[in-house]
C-alpha cells in the first residue's frame, strides 16, 4: 500500500490533536507525520504510534515533499502559508472559514459531495462544524425529495470555542458551587446554568456570521444554490458535541418511515430513534466518535411537506478532524 507524507498545520491546538488522534485510529498509510505549529509550541515532542515525533516551526518552505497538509489553524494562518503550501506540491485541507465560499475551493463533506474534492486547485475546505453535523443527518432526506428550505436551532458546546471554553464552564461550575465572583472571558456572559444565544458577529440581517454558514455553505455541499435556511445559533454548556433541531422543508410529501428507512442506511449516520425507550441522541451519547446520530423524527404540524428532526455529533471529530482526514481518505481512494 502506498504511504503518504503529511503534515498537521496547527498540531498542537484541540483539531490537530483530534486529527493526530484520528489518523492513527484509522490508520492511515502514513510514511512520514510532520507537524508544525507556532514558536511556542516548536521544539516539544508528541507521541504517534510509539514514536516520538518534535514539533517544527510552520515557516516558509517546510511543506517541501508533503502530499497532504492538514489546516487545523486560524483563519489569518491559513492564509499566510496557503500559498506555500500549493507551490510545495501538497494539497491544503483546511479546517479554517478562510477558503470556504471561494468558487475555485470544493467546500467538502465526504458523505454528500466526495466527487467535489477531486475539483480541487491544491485547496479544499472542511465546512463549519455545525454544518457538516446537520447536512449529514439531512442528506438522505434529500435524495427521496429535493430540500427547499430548513429551519435550524444549534445546540453548540463549549469546546466549539476552542481549548477554554470548556475551561470556563469548569471554573464557573466550580464559583456557583463555592459562591465565588464570576468573570467570564472566553463567552460574553455566563455559561454555567446559561445559555447564550449568540455565536459569531451580527450581520445587517440581524443574523450572526455563523448563523449564515448553514445557508451559505448548505448550497454549495449539497448544490442546491436556491437553499433557504433560518438558523440560530446558542452556545449552552456542554462540554463536547453539538446537538441541533432541524425542520426540513421538501418540495414533497414524504412518507414518515421512509425517512426513518433512508436515514438509518445513510453513510455516516445513526438512527437513534425510539421514544418509548427514549432513546434519542444527546452529546453525552454521541462524544468522542465519528458518526451523526438523528431522533426526534416527526411530521412538521405547520407544513406539511416538511419533516423535523434532532442531530447530534461530536463537533472536533466529525465537525472538524475526521471529516478532513476523510477527504483525504477520498482523494487517495481509501474507503472513508
Amino acid at each position: 500500500m502506498k504511504k503518504y507524507n503529511v503534515g498537521i498545520l496547527g498540531a498542537t491546538g484541540a483539531v490537530g490533536m483530534e486529527m493526530i488522534k484520528v489518523l492513527s485510529e484509522r490508520k492511515f498509510p502514513i510514511n512520514e507525520l510532520r507537524l508544525l505549529a507556532s514558536s511556542r509550541s516548536a521544539g516539544k515532542k508528541i507521541n504517534f504510534e510509539g514514536k516520538e515525533i518534535e514539533i517544527k516551526l510552520a515557516q516558509k518552505g517546510c511543506f517541501e515533499g508533503l502530499d497532504f497538509v492538514l489546516g487545523a489553524a486560524s483563519n489569518s494562518i491559513a492564509k499566510e502559508f496557503r500559498d506555500d503550501i500549493v507551490s510545495s506540491g501538497a494539497v491544503f485541507i483546511d479546517n479554517s472559514s478562510a477558503f470556504r465560499m471561494d468558487d475555485d475551493v470544493p467546500l467538502v463533506v465526504p458523505e454528500i459531495n466526495a466527487k467535489d474534492a477531486f475539483l480541487n486547485k491544491g485547496v479544499i475546505s472542511n465546512p463549519n462544524c455545525s454544518t457538516i453535523i446537520t447536512l449529514v443527518a439531512v442528506n438522505a432526506i434529500n435524495k427521496l425529495s429535493k430540500i427547499e428550505g430548513m429551519y435550524a436551532s444549534t445546540y453548540q458546546a463549549t469546546s466549539g470555542a476552542g481549548a477554554q471554553g470548556p475551561v470556563e464552564l469548569r471554573i464557573e461550575e466550580d464559583a456557583i458551587l463555592n459562591g465565588k465572583p464570576i468573570e467570564p472571558s472566553v463567552f460574553q456572559y455566563q455559561i454555567a446554568e446559561n445559555v447564550i444565544p449568540h455565536i459569531g458577529s451580527f450581520n445587517d440581517n440581524l443574523y450572526t456570521t455563523e448563523e449564515m454558514k448553514m445557508q451559505n455553505e448548505g448550497r454549495k455541499i449539497m448544490h442546491l444554490p436556491d437553499l433557504k435556511v433560518t438558523c440560530t445559533c446558542v452556545r449552552v454548556p456542554v462540554v463536547r458535541s453539538h446537538s441541533i433541531s432541524v425542520t426540513i422543508i421538501c418540495e414533497n410529501k414524504l412518507d414518515l418511515d421512509d425517512v426513518k428507512k433512508v436515514i438509518s442506511e445513510a453513510k455516516g449516520t445513526v438512527l437513534y430513534d425510539n421514544p418509548e425507550e427514549k432513546k434519542y441522541p444527546m452529546p453525552i451519547v454521541t462524544s468522542d466518535q465519528d458518526l451523526v446520530y438523528v431522533g426526534r423524527i416527526r411530521r412538521d404540524l405547520v407544513n406539511d411537506k416538511a419533516i423535523t428532526l434532532w442531530c447530534a455529533g461530536d463537533q472536533v471529530r466529525k465537525g472538524a478532524a475526521t471529516n478532513a482526514v476523510q477527504i483525504m481518505q477520498v482523494l487517495c481512494g481509501l474507503d472513508f
